[in-house]
């Protein structure tokens, strides 16, 4: 079997930038490299020009894409099991070409430590239309009754699909965890259910190939819990995509990424949808672009406010430098900015910015969050 491949999805918002490739069938910004660079020593990944993602999992923005004709703008979507970000990404980027800034998407992830990681990829992509929590979903079914018209679950599973690139996941597999997780997946299903509206979409998938966990379960959620499975199309055939009797089958070494299965179904019961929406009831750790603090009569921006798609460089003025600089920058080493203003300034690297310092004059006040610090000598 050849080994994993590489591939990175840019975003549209941003320019584009980011490392050349082959075009991924099922995604529009998708590329599949023919190398995998040092993806950490790159500014532009830093900056949310691209982000790095199996080709595979695209596939689950392919089917929020080809479904978004059913909806209008102001569509709520949550993603339910978000980290670390990628599906989040893509639905963002889909989203916004779609609907413009008319649309809210709710980032979701039980686990504290995953949801410090999709905080930080969700920072970078900058947009302002996403928002994170990090609660179980029977907190969501419970508070938001019918107030999401779209949910993405990619739910945990055996793993069978991450073979080839996880050895860990090779040895955990076995049919006592093929039985643990296609139960874990049924609660976590029927938890979430009733925040879905009556007439809503959901979009689930796994990365395995057992059928208790992918087609078996979308057949238990339409007669359990009330909806109408979207039959799958026979696309994409020539780059391996198979079909299964409710979904999609990508096999590692049959496709270019790795193993996925996605398929999709209307809820038919339930809720009509909710006319309030009010996220304040998750207690969100992230709202859009957080605002600026006041101390005084200071007014500090966000560190996060100069990765955003809208920042245009007027309230906060930009301080272009190199890669070494930048990369110091990464590393949270003080820099200097010769001929850049007093005060603060996003530190651009080819345009896009990477950060937020305040510049002293003589040196620079590091304000990159501590847990995007490159930890690699640059």
């Amino acid at each position: 079997m050849p080994g994993a491949s590489v591939s990175i999805r840019l975003n549209p918002f941003k320019g584009s930038d980011g490392p050349d490739g082959s075009p991924v069938p099922w995604s529009p910004h998708g590329r599949i490299l023919s190398e995998r660079p040092q993806f950490i020593l790159d500014p532009l990944m830093h900056a949310g020009c691209y982000y790095v993602q199996d080709s595979s999992a695209m596939f689950i923005g392919h089917l929020l894409r080809k479904h978004l004709g059913g909806f209008g703008p102001g569509v709520r979507v949550l993603d339910l099991c978000a980290a670390p970000g990628g599906k989040t990404t893509d639905a963002a980027a889909s989203l916004r070409e779609r609907f413009g800034n008319a649309f809210t998407l709710v980032a979701n992830e039980v686990m504290k430590a995953r949801a410090s990681v999709l905080l930080d990829n969700v920072a970078r992509w900058g947009d302002p239309c996403v928002s994170v929590t990090s609660v179980d979903p029977a907190v969501i079914g419970r508070s938001l009754p019918g107030a999401f018209d779209i949910i993405i679950a990619d739910v945990p599973c055996s793993g069978e699909g991450m073979f080839r690139k996880d050895e860990r996941a090779v040895e955990e597999w076995s049919p006592e965890l093929v039985t643990v997780c296609a139960a874990r997946q049924k609660r976590i299903l029927a938890d979430v259910w009733p925040a879905l509206r009556s007439g809503g979409l959901l979009i689930y998938s796994t990365c395995t190939y057992e059928d208790a966990e992918n087609d078996a379960n979308l057949r238990w959620a339409a007669e359990e819990l009330g909806g109408s499975i979207i039959p799958p199309e026979d696309e994409f055939p020539e780059y391996g995509v198979q079909l299964t009797s409710c979904g999609s089958l990508l096999r590692a070494g049959v496709v270019p990424g790795e193993g996925q299965w996605a398929g999709a179904l209307v809820k038919t019961a339930g809720a009509s949808r909710s006319s309030r929406f009010d996220i304040s009831v998750l207690r969100p750790l992230r709202c859009g672009i957080p605002e600026p603090t006041v101390k005084g009569k200071d007014v500090i921006p966000h560190p996060d406010s100069v990765l955003a798609i809208g920042y245009d460089g007027k309230s906060v003025p930009p301080a272009e430098v190199d890669l070494q600089t930048a990369l110091r920058f990464l590393h949270r080493d003080a820099i200097v900015l010769p001929g850049a203003p007093k005060g603060f300034v996003a530190v651009t690297y080819k345009g896009h910015p990477v950060g937020l310092v305040k510049n002293l004059g003589t040196r620079c006040n590091n304000l990159l969050p501590m847990s995007r610090r490159i930890l690699k000598d640059v």
